[in-house]
């Protein structure tokens, strides 16, 4: 049986739903082919649990620690089967919310692989979405107007280092972990494997991180890559960059898994429990029909234009697979301009560098625009101010005053080029930074926002008064 439809997604994570949503709201008929659960990699792989472990650590961490703030604690131990049982209930109930959302906006959810066709009895042009379905019933046959394809990513792995669940994992399964190893060795330290070198350490275990680049979170500020660098270090994790991990070396054995990296000129054996492999995520391209178009893949990616259509103009790709900024909330907003360009509502593009980034490590991390570098490169006359949370009574007053505000800005136009920042609940304060940034305001306006106090924020207006030399507490 064929349907026809204003827009078919394929894929029912962040992007895919939320364009689907903003179609709904726009009066298009629209449906989305989802092979896993509503709510993609971000609620059920990603984002959400993990997030939700990073709570329970520091939880665990912080009743530890009770005696310095005057609560007498004893016996303080960890149910990791509850952990994971609430990082479930959490998970379950924001399906159930996404769930809703889709029966609110009347929109049709296909639960199957979907493919999409080349040029046949359904439509002269490519687009036809072929649904099979997990029923094993007859294919359904989607008939589009338009198509976005939002069929995300998955954890890339290294030659010789194949998952198997057990010894080698990946995020995905290292968020099923029924009981935490005494030790892992964690290889990759971006964002993810900076996320769970902290969770696990917080949580007790053994963690070694080893990075190819000189630095962990490479696409950081380097003062930010610094200090995130002491402070896991602080607390026990050891770091071992500039390592080319050597994957030919792989042995397992005795419930150990051992592997070997080039160090300093010389070879050096890690072994532990469990090694994690966190080095990227790959586009999920593959068997969705792009060979029956002529939409073009590069480097693993879909090439799409400002407005995230595919050499097909008719067909759009969103979020992880055309690579960038592989974010959720990223996704979600490149599927809103893609629908609002198929409504014909000319959306503005997005500017990248107008997006906020979070890391949400203990302590956590957060920047949105260029790094001091990158400004430097660019050929901008930098000023830069900092302020550490070590002279903000609110930090103090929390138990976390470890961090700084970073605000670099331009000598000559005064304008914001980015904020950078490390410590306490920073993730929940880049926004302002972030709305700086799209009102192209100065570290003087900034400043000049009265922050109340006690706060963490007045970490931020500090800062921007430091830029130029007039911090009132530093």
């Amino acid at each position: 049986m064929a349907r026809e439809y204003d827009l078919v997604i394929l894929g029912g994570g962040t992007g895919g739903y939320v364009a689907a949503i903003r179609a709904s709201q726009l009066g298009l008929k629209t449906a989305i082919v989802e092979k896993g659960k509503l709510g993609g990699t971000c609620l059920h792989r990603g984002c959400i649990p993990s997030k939700a472990l990073l709570r329970s650590a520091e939880v665990y961490k912080t009743t530890k620690r009770g005696d310095e703030f005057g609560v007498v604690t004893s016996d303080v131990s960890l149910n990791f089967n509850r952990v994971q049982e609430r990082k479930n209930g959490i998970v379950e109930t924001l399906h159930k919310g996404v769930q809703h959302l889709m029966k609110q906006g009347k929109i049709d959810v296909f639960e199957g692989t979907g493919t999409i066709l080349g040029p046949s009895i359904f439509s002269p042009m490519p687009g036809t979405i072929s649904v099979e379905l997990k029923t094993g019933e007859e294919n359904e046959m989607l008939i589009p107007k338009n198509v976005i394809i939002a069929t995300g990513s998955r954890p890339k792995s290294l030659p010789g280092l194949d998952i198997d669940g057990e010894f080698v994992l990946s995020s995905d399964e290292a968020l099923e972990l029924k009981k935490l190893p005494k030790s892992i060795v964690i290889v990759g330290g971006g964002v993810i494997g900076i996320e769970w070198a902290s969770m696990l350490s917080d949580f007790g275990v053994d963690v070694t991180v080893i990075e190819y680049a000189d630095r962990i979170v490479p696409t950081e500020d380097k003062d930010i890559s610094k200090e995130i660098q002491r402070l896991m270090k602080k607390k026990g994790v050891n770091i071992v960059t500039g390592a080319k991990v050597l994957s030919e070396t792989l042995q397992k054995e005795n419930d150990m898994v051992t592997i070997s990296a080039e160090w300093n000129g010389e070879k050096k054996e890690f072994t532990a429990e469990k090694l994690l492999v966190s080095v990227g995520r790959a586009a999920n391209t593959e068997n969705i029909g792009l060979q029956n178009t002529e939409i073009v893949v590069e480097k693993g990616f879909i090439q799409v234009n400002e407005y995230y259509q595919t050499k097909e103009s008719h067909i759009y790709a969103i979020g992880d697979v055309i690579g960038g900024l592989q974010l959720a909330h990223v996704a979600s907003h490149e599927g809103i301009v893609a629908v609002e360009h198929i409504a014909g509502k000319k959306p503005s593009p997005i500017d990248y560098t107008l997006i906020s980034k979070c890391i949400y490590s203990n302590p956590e991390i957060a920047s949105v625009g260029i790094t001091e570098d990158e400004a430097t490169q660019k050929g901008y006359n930098v000023k830069v101010g900092k302020f550490s949370f070590r002279a903000i009574g609110k930090a103090l007053v929390y138990g976390e005053a470890d961090g700084f505000v970073k605000i670099i800005a331009d000598k000559n136009t005064n304008d914001v080029l980015g904020v950078h920042m490390i410590g306490p609940h920073v993730t929940d304060m880049i926004s302002e930074a972030g709305l700086a940034r799209v009102l192209d305001a100065t570290p003087w306006e900034i400043a000049h926002t009265i922050h109340p106090h006690p706060t963490l924020s007045e970490a931020i207006g500090e800062a921007a008064l430091a830029v130029d030399g007039k911090a009132i507490h530093g």
